[in-house]
């Protein structure tokens, strides 16, 4: 029997094991990758938007040489948190449901069912895509996941989107040698691009070194090829395609949350206390991004982070 089972093993849950620890409580983590998974997934060249100091956890110094730290120098960072704090952690272990029987959670895994007088749900958003809904979209060379730039050299490439992921994407594909499209909804890029991005991208389009469709959909995708629609006009065309990338947001995935009986609202973030984090269900609290449902720009690991010692705090209280 645990006090406490903090189901997600990314900062803002190793932050809760952190606390826990210190509290005396007895808890484990639950991850289903390795430590820190989705950073793991990240694409590979990623740096941060933040400096280091932003991304710490306890206090741990973050060392990095450059201005913004890269996905490998926050694994490096995030492991060793977990080995100076000797946490305790469960890895490559999936939760299936969480069962509430009167005043004890059930949590069922891959590998066996826990229980837990509490439970931290800390999932993030980063497993579960928004996808366009068009025919083709599971073709095998469509993957909404980016990851490495060096496979599409030489290749037709399409990134759908105008945010960071896509923005970065297409540079990184682009300097790589890949001949690159970038297609979006709407009548610009996102005012979010990280500053010192957007001239770089903005120079590419304007020198016809990217391509870019504004207003346009896609509505169908072949092996070769997709369908788009340019919604001004309605004039709809083809674009040559080796390979796509859908990079159009995340969004948490509430089957685990809807399964214990959470309320979620229509842009599916959970009901939940904003003082103590606890959900509608006692004894369950949400921490860290998972908290923001679709609206994924409103929580970082920078003040999921914080989310830690008030959540703690109640569940010492209330235990």
């Amino acid at each position: 029997m645990y006090d406490v089972v903090i189901i997600g093993g990314g900062p803002t849950g190793l932050a809760c094991a952190i606390e826990a620890q210190k509290a005396g409580l007895r808890y484990i983590v639950i991850e289903q990758g390795g430590i820190t998974d989705a950073i793991r997934r990240f694409p590979v060249n990623m740096s941060f938007f933040s400096t280091p100091e932003l991304l710490t956890l306890d206090n741990l110094p973050f060392t990095t040489v450059n201005l913004r730290p890269t996905r490998s120098e926050a694994l490096q960072y995030y492991r060793g948190v977990v080995n100076f704090h000797q946490l305790h952690l469960l890895l490559h272990t999936s939760v299936k449901a969480i069962e509430k029987q009167q005043d004890i959670f059930l949590v069922k895994t891959s590998k066996s069912v826990i229980a837990s007088r509490r439970v931290i749900v800390a999932t993030g958003y980063f497993d579960a895509t928004n996808r366009l809904n068009v025919e083709g979209e599971d073709l095998p060379h469509v993957s909404h996941y980016y990851d490495e730039p060096f496979r599409y050299a030489l290749s037709d490439v399409v990134i759908i989107g105008g945010r960071n992921s896509a923005v970065e994407a297409a540079l990184d594909l682009w300097r790589h040698g890949a001949r690159v499209t970038l297609v979006h909804r709407k009548a610009e890029l996102s005012t979010s691009v990280k500053y010192w991005v957007r001239p770089d991208i903005e120079n590419r389009i304007k020198n016809k070194e990217i391509t870019a469709h504004f207003n346009t959909v896609v509505t169908r995708i072949e092996s070769e090829k997709i369908y788009v629609r340019h919604t001004e006009n309605g004039v709809e065309s083809t674009l040559k395609t080796d390979f796509l990338f859908p990079l159009i947001g995340y969004r948490p995935d509430e089957a685990l949350l809807r399964g214990v009986g959470v309320n979620l609202a229509q842009n599916l973030i959970p009901e939940y206390n904003p003082n103590s984090f606890e959900t509608n269900i006692q004894g369950l609290y949400v921490a860290g991004s998972v908290m923001c449902g679709c609206e994924t720009w409103t929580i970082f690991i920078e003040n999921g982070r914080a989310h830690a010692k008030p959540i703690i705090a109640h569940i010492s209280k209330t235990l």
